[in-house]
């Protein structure tokens, strides 16, 4: 169990501090009510920030401006620093406003739940119509037009893991097709540790990759530019709260140390992790960029949208340190996700971004509590900050496919897009754009912001 704050309104304007024990889980609570309606104009039907979600972000305003933490409120973003400044409240949500008010979200992340909890529930009290104080919030926005959108943290580490079985199923396939999925698949959520130091936020372009492969199995290896290049579609979790080093975190603490979710496009090489990958796993032909987007939805922002984690019958139970009533109650997240493509010459004939899969997170072998615990169990310490990958989510059916090699079958099956040019994998020129929504009746639809990036020439 952890302890909460919750926020009751009393009056107009004033507001009470509730303490409660609740679940691991996050809780549905006022600040979710599809009712609510903003004082912000362009929130009030705004299909990814409405005030159902406030998410977080790290922006910069001008050339050379000081990075600060700001909260995503229709197309505007709402300063924390200057809001802090203002001094307009006190006491637990005072606490943590001041310690979002940095350059980055890792302080706030540091304090767990019980922060974030509070912080939220006093910014959506305070950008409700008839809120208290509304000319000294309005000094505190910005148009989102008008800022540069920074990574949201400091990412020390940074961990992919592989829990979509419909991925890992479809890639097994294509090297093994009697024996597509390995034997412990079903029995552990297998990751790697990837490089934190070349993850890039949303717009930042990227140029492919050079690396060694052999192309001819007869023949020497080779050093050139990568001709498989590939996106992989996921879902990115923030951790917040740490576990010391030597103490692992628990299935059922596990999502105390989660702060929120984001998209992220782990873009690979496929030809390049071909000849490299055993037997110790990805290496270059993962280390080159993985994209995520700029804005990280929260926990308490996502409880509507929680959904029950299920396993076919047929299937292993998990291991008791990888099980609770509380995961298989509530843990997947209804998360929709969509891959969009433009290539270069569909945007010189000023055509659309082709849609070219759409899946959704809740299909997902394992759950983030999952992923967290088995991470730990070694004793490896998490820090506020890491970044962890749910790897590629694919779905079972035809067009949820997360990656291109997937839907182009290794490259056998060519993809023809709307304007009749085709592609096995990644060109130069072509960008690809990850979104997210979560839509549940009786709630708010709320959205991710998006993850983009462009394939440059190589060096």
């Amino acid at each position: 169990m952890l302890r909460f704050h919750s926020w009751s309104a009393i009056a107009p304007g004033m507001l009470a501090v509730v303490v409660c024990r609740l679940p691991v889980m996050r809780i549905v609570d006022e600040t979710h009510d599809p009712a609510l309606r903003c004082w912000v104009d362009s929130a009030r039907d705004h299909p990814d920030f409405p005030i159902q979600n406030l998410p977080f972000c790290v922006f910069e305003r001008g050339e050379g401006g000081a990075p600060r933490v700001g909260v995503g409120i229709g197309d505007e973003i709402l300063d924390l620093v200057a809001l802090d400044a203002a001094r307009l409240v006190g006491g637990l949500a005072a606490e943590a406003l001041h310690a979002a008010a940095g350059a980055d979200l890792n302080t706030l992340m540091a304090l767990g739940p019980e922060a974030s909890t509070v912080l939220r529930q006093h910014l959506s009290a305070q950008l409700r119509e008839g809120a208290p104080h509304v000319d000294e919030m309005r000094g505190c926005l910005h148009r989102q037009q008008d800022v540069s959108l920074r990574l949201p943290a400091r990412i020390g580490d940074y961990t992919d893991f592989y829990t979509s079985i419909h991925h890992a199923t479809n890639i097994g396939r294509l090297f093994r097709p009697d024996n597509p999925l390995l034997p412990n698949y079903k029995w552990l959520p297998i990751g790697y540790h990837g490089r934190a130091s070349s993850v890039v936020v949303s717009g930042t372009d990227f140029r492919r990759p050079v690396g060694q492969t052999r192309p001819d199995p007869d023949e020497p290896p080779v050093l050139g530019p990568c001709q498989r290049l590939d996106y992989e579609l996921e879902v990115g979790v923030f951790v917040g709260r740490s576990n010391a080093l030597g103490d692992p975190i628990t299935i059922n603490d596990a999502e105390d140390h989660a702060f929120g979710l984001c998209l992220l496009n782990d873009w690979s090489a496929r030809d390049i992790q071909a000849w490299e990958y055993q037997p110790l796993g990805p290496f270059l032909a993962k280390s080159f960029a993985t994209t995520v987007s700029p804005w990280v939805v929260t926990m308490e922002a996502l409880a509507p949208f929680r959904s029950a984690w299920t396993r076919d019958s047929n299937d292993p139970a998990p291991l008791d340190y990888l099980d609770s009533e509380a995961n298989r109650r509530a843990g997947h997240i209804d998360m929709q996700l969509e891959v969009r493509l433009d290539t270069r010459r569909m945007r010189e004939q000023g055509l659309a971004p082709a849609s070219l899969s759409r899946s959704n997170f809740s299909d997902a072998y394992w759950s983030i509590a999952q992923m967290l615990t088995h991470h730990t169990v070694s004793g490896c310490s998490l820090m506020p900050g890491d970044l962890i990958g749910s790897g590629t989510m694919s779905g079972q059916a035809a067009g949820t496919e997360g990656a291109l090699i997937e839907i182009t079958r290794g490259g056998a099956n060519p993809l023809v897009l709307p304007n009749g040019e085709t592609r096995t994998f990644l060109e130069d020129g072509d960008r690809v754009t990850l979104l997210a929504h979560c839509e549940r009746a009786g709630f708010r639809r709320i959205g991710f912001g998006e993850a983009t990036g462009e394939v440059l020439p190589s060096n």
